[in-house]
């Protein structure tokens, strides 16, 4: 389902700078256990944000993590997408990316350090920038900035999420016991973009996903709450967790339960600059 996003309220700026200023989770030992245990992404998502622009498409992917999205990316024909510029600041999540899918797996992948607000990349060099489950750590002003320098004139910048549906009450509360951070990211009302980007356009697509009480407890340690978080703060997440998923709602030790998500995009069009891409 897609369609227009409404207005232009506000740039979701204060929680991004609050998660920046406390550091960054993901640079400890986390890549591994972050691999395993998020998910992919629908099908449907990568293909809206490379709608209508053509093939031989080069891709930069700010925080691009372990790679999930890169890998849904590199799924399509090269004819279709030439090549991908995974920029990743996290050293543990950039090994993975780089043995899983930067090389030797697919030459068109290349791994490098770097930030959205920062990524390095020549300019001019790039047809989409698109973050995946990685825009809310960036500083909106700076990180459209260096998408609007990497971008050719008619190039695109994309944000995506992937989200537990908090639409679902079971899966709202779900939520707030992992600290997950799910409940704000989903809402279109919101402006995810900077000058000189201009209209954005919304999407999304709910979908579910079958997964055991196991399951549940490694998503939890993959947030950035859980790797913040004291041994005790982790203890009570746990035990809050099997109290609500045992007791509260009933599903045996080793039940697989579909637990319902919701994949969320964001995109703007580059400014022309009096020119044409490519």
């Amino acid at each position: 389902m897609t369609g227009p996003g409404p207005g232009v309220p506000r740039l979701p700026g204060r929680p991004a700078r609050a998660r920046r200023e406390a550091g960054n989770p993901f640079d400890a030992a986390a890549g591994e256990h972050y691999d395993a245990v998020r998910p992919s992404y629908p099908a449907e998502s990568v293909a809206w944000v490379l709608e209508g622009l053509g093939d031989g498409l080069d891709v930069v992917e700010p925080g691009a993590g372990t790679g999930l999205f890169t890998r849904s990316l590199t799924a399509l024909p090269v004819e279709r997408v030439r090549s991908v510029t995974a920029v990743e600041p996290a050293a543990s999540m950039r090994e993975v990316l780089e043995r899983e899918v930067a090389a030797p797996s697919d030459r068109r992948v290349r791994a490098v350090p770097g930030t959205a607000e920062a990524t390095g990349l020549p300019e001019a060099s790039a047809d989409v920038v698109v973050a995946a489950q990685a825009w809310h750590w960036v500083d909106p002003a700076a990180g459209c900035a260096e998408a609007a320098r990497v971008l050719r004139p008619g190039g695109r910048l994309a944000a995506v999420w992937n989200q537990l549906d908090t639409a679902v009450p079971w899966v709202h509360r779900l939520t707030r016991i992992m600290h997950a951070g799910d409940v704000h990211a989903a809402r279109p009302e919101l402006r995810r973009f900077a000058a000189p980007f201009g209209a954005e356009e919304h999407a999304r697509w709910t979908w579910t996903l079958p997964q055991t009480a196991a399951d549940l407890h490694g998503l939890m340690a993959s947030r950035a709450y859980w790797l913040r978080a004291s041994e005790t703060t982790r203890a009570k997440m746990s035990a809050n967790l099997d109290w609500y998923l045992h007791e509260h709602l009933g599903h045996a030790e080793d039940a697989v339960v579909e637990v319902p998500y919701v994949s969320v995009a964001w995109r703007a069009a580059a400014p022309l600059r009096g020119g044409r891409r490519r």
